[in-house]
């Protein structure tokens, strides 16, 4: 048997320690994807869980804010219906404002009275969709602010 040349030894252990190096490497990262795709996968799913928490919180506040809107237009009709019968008044000044020197008009009064009336139903009518518009406008803000604070609650309880 011949013998082998140093020089010829000590390259081949370099190249099998270099060789033994690489396939460790290339295993090592095989080994860190796949935990790394477990751990997306379990975030992910924490993720789904915290985004059907959150829907189903939103649909609730939705029903809520659809029941208080209810509300608010029953009560917007029956004041309505109020103010159609006659039964719903604006209060009379306590001191009427009239200029001294002004002429009593001659004639009929109650055609008057009627334009008064007519003109003071719809006064009423009016005050009644603005007051309905705010209680809208203030039920849904309340029920966004609600919803708002229970999902960063959620948020920031998972985190």
């Amino acid at each position: 048997m011949l013998p082998i040349p140093l020089p010829w030894l000590i390259v081949g252990v370099l190249v099998s320690l270099f060789g033994t190096y690489r396939v460790g490497h290339h295993y090592g990262w095989i080994e860190r994807d796949n935990d790394m795709k477990l751990a997306i996968a379990k975030k992910n799913e924490e993720s789904r869980k915290i985004e059907q928490q959150m829907g189903e919180k939103l649909l609730a506040h939705e029903e809520q804010l659809r029941k208080a809107q209810d509300e608010v237009k029953k009560k917007q009709s029956a004041m309505h219906e109020l103010a159609r019968t006659g039964r719903l008044r604006l209060p009379a000044p306590s001191c009427p404002q009239s200029t001294p020197s002004a002429a009593t008009p001659l004639g009929d009064i109650k055609p008057q009275q009627a334009d008064a009336s007519e003109l003071e139903r719809q006064t009423i009518e009016a005050l009644i969709d603005i007051a309905a518009d705010g209680d809208k406008a203030i039920t849904k803000l309340n029920a966004c602010i609600s919803a708002y604070n229970e999902v960063r609650s959620l948020l920031n309880g998972q985190q």
